[in-house]
């Protein structure tokens, strides 16, 4: 990741939900998308901070809320000397398949003076040219980020997390975050793994995981009776029905989708989420498919909605 220093925890989930309250506590403001997931909502409840969540990659949004808590920090200066200020976001959204604006966020950082904290369990792997993440991505210099933390449970196989950055950043980890100093080191044969997963790293791979994502939302949004929502270049992407896109109509779906042989299921969420999700079916897109295997596994994706909504009107007649 070229930061100064990395921290290795045991448990991906622990890692950001960790590493926020060992930073952020009572009293400090944090700026938090509303679509991050629900680790990033357990750290920042145990921070106990004062939260203002933006609309999701709203970045208009995000500067109202900037400028509303510049304006009360004029009005009490005092307090504003002492109070920390973070925005937390995820790199690439699992709950959406959207990417961060991070040059923006980047930009606003200089501007109104907060520590950006950004998750890139999913992006970790995927985005850049070396997989190195968003930063990568977007070619920016990976000091403009205070802290990267991600899962090492996504695109490495293995288990546990990461968190990098500075060494001043890094160390203050050691003695205040409560899943590395509660918890049992990582296994070293989960490293190994680690380690051995990166060595298949290379521009070919990422290269080709662009393309096909490219493959695989073009071909979805070639279908008239779906919507399709994520960046075209992430590999998550959530379908939903234009008509009727109820969760009991996405598990009929996918219930239909299996008595073809086809592996469909509806994306899950707890029931403590801060806020609620549209329902929608996930789907991922990985390298070892060919561009022809993603165009006939989505033309079978859309005749099964085909036959379901002819059946469900079928039904309803």
């Amino acid at each position: 990741m070229e930061c100064e220093e990395a921290i290795i925890y045991s448990y991906g989930f622990a890692t950001v939900a960790s590493a926020i309250p060992a930073y952020s506590k009572r009293g400090d403001i944090i700026f938090c998308d509303k679509e991050v997931c629900y680790a990033i909502q357990k750290g920042i409840l145990a921070s106990r901070s004062t939260v203002f969540y933006y609309d999701h990659n709203n970045m208009d949004h995000l500067v109202e809320l900037l400028e509303a808590q510049a304006a009360k920090d004029k009005k009490n200066p005092k307090k504003a000397r002492v109070t920390n200020r973070f925005l937390v976001t995820e790199g690439l959204f699992i709950n959406t398949g959207q990417i961060t604006n991070l040059p923006k966020l980047i930009e606003l950082k200089q501007k109104y003076k907060f520590r950006i904290f950004l998750d890139e369990s999913y992006s970790f792997g995927v985005l850049g040219e070396n997989g190195r993440g968003l930063t990568e991505f977007y070619n920016v210099d990976r000091r403009n980020v205070d802290m990267i933390v991600g899962s090492m449970e996504f695109s490495l196989g293995s288990v546990g997390g990461f968190a990098c950055g500075s060494s001043f950043v890094i160390r203050h980890q050691r003695l205040a975050g409560q899943g590395y100093v509660f918890s049992a080191s990582l296994p070293p044969l989960h490293a190994s793994m680690v380690i051995k997963a990166m060595d298949y790293f290379d521009k070919d791979l990422f290269s080709k995981l662009i393309t096909n994502c490219k493959i695989a939302h073009e071909a979805l949004e070639g279908i008239d009776t779906i919507t399709v929502a994520g960046d075209p270049l992430s590999p998550m992407k959530h379908i939903r029905l234009i008509d009727n896109n109820s969760e009991e109509a996405l598990r009929e779906l996918c219930a239909l989708a299996r008595e073809s042989n086809l592996a469909l299921t509806v994306a899950s969420y707890t029931s403590t989420e801060l806020f609620k999700k549209e329902p929608s079916i996930r789907l991922t897109v990985n390298t070892e498919l060919t561009g022809e295997e993603i165009t006939s596994a989505i033309k079978s994706i859309g005749a099964l909605v085909d036959q379901y909504i002819s059946r469900d009107k079928s039904e309803g007649s």
